[in-house]
């Protein structure tokens, strides 16, 4: 089966660091183009970032933009985030997700189009 794993997720002073994984198991990383989602209690799912099959294209949402970086080792099955001066406005259950394409060099940040997701990993930014 295709599955997805998210970890990495912790509480974090405002201004802290952390770094998300998502390990794929049961299929070839390098098929898909994997995305970062987020979604806060009480508010709607919010794209964060893409990133193409070779890793080569990346897109972030302006939130986030400036702050997080997304990277993948296709040799790991592993897909990265990292994030850099946190904001309590970042506290979510964040989220990644794999679209299987033939397409190269694009990505994109709509939830609807991936059909494989993880479970998510609890990130909470907090003093």
């Amino acid at each position: 089966q295709l599955q997805l794993v998210e970890s990495g997720g912790g509480l974090v002073q405002p201004g802290g660091s952390l770094r998300l994984s998502c390990a794929a198991s049961g299929f070839t990383l390098d098929y898909y183009y994997i995305g970062w989602f987020r979604q806060a209690p009480g508010k709607e799912r919010e794209e964060v970032s893409c990133i193409s099959k070779s890793g080569g294209r990346t897109n972030y949402a302006d939130s986030v933009k400036g702050r997080f970086t997304i990277s993948r080792d296709n040799v790991k099955n592993t897909v990265y985030l990292q994030m850099n001066s946190l904001k309590p406005e970042d506290t979510a259950v964040y989220y990644c997700a794999a679209r299987g394409s033939t397409v190269q060099g694009m990505c994109v940040m709509l939830g609807e189009w991936y059909h494989h997701w993880g479970q998510g990993t609890q990130v909470t930014v907090s003093s």
